[in-house]
């Protein structure tokens, strides 16, 4: 799914800076792409913590042949020997059962996410073991279609801020959080134009 709002973000960051004006011509046949029910989106981002590419999407697929469904219920009826069997490490063994718990119990509240901040569903999600800060940023950009985060403690944001407007110098925290606001309110999307002119090839969760 492409965001409704993607023409029109992608025109109001042109306007006034040549370097978004340059990367939305650049990738202008590419845009940010959702796919993938909350709970998958959120299991894999704890299977794939600390581990290479290859690596994780082993461990996934022997998840995923292992369990009838990935669903919190099918994580919760599994023993936790079962999930380690697949590739896991106990640690995320159990992250992976209290993200299911959380989801079960109701403290995640998928149905009323259209109506909360985005700072109210980071505060959601990093209270399941696992999920921190940055995972949930990246959660509302990609599964969630967020338009206005602005995840600073991105190594990839980082170093293309300061390739494209510092000459090459890492901004202080301070500085890169005054400079994300003349992006507002489109700022998950200048963050992934961005990320595009490191890496040309288009990420989707």
């Amino acid at each position: 799914m492409i965001p409704d709002y993607w023409q029109q973000a992608s025109s109001e960051l042109a306007q006034g800076d040549p370097v978004m004006a340059g990367l939305v011509e650049r990738f202008a046949s590419a845009s940010l792409v959702s796919r993938g029910d909350p709970f998958v989106t959120l299991a894999r981002s704890i299977v794939g913590q600390q581990i290479s590419v290859k690596a994780a999407d082993s461990v996934w697929s022997r998840l995923i042949a292992a369990l009838p469904v990935m669903a919190p219920d099918s994580v919760l009826a599994s023993a936790t020997d079962s999930l380690r069997a697949c590739g896991l490490s106990a640690r995320k063994a159990e992250y992976l059962g209290d993200l299911a718990r959380h989801f079960n119990s109701g403290q995640i509240h998928l149905e009323r996410w259209s109506s909360m901040s985005d700072a109210e569903i980071i505060a959601e999600l990093t209270a399941v073991r696992g999920i921190g800060v940055w995972t949930a940023e990246m959660f509302l950009i990609f599964n969630q279609l967020r338009p206005d985060v602005f995840p600073l403690d991105d190594i990839g944001l980082q170093k293309a801020v300061a390739l494209h407007y510092f000459s090459g110098q890492r901004p202080p925290r301070g500085a890169l959080v005054g400079h994300g606001e003349r992006w507002r309110p489109w700022r998950s999307v200048a963050t992934w134009y961005l990320w595009r002119s490191l890496d040309p090839l288009p990420v989707e969760y």
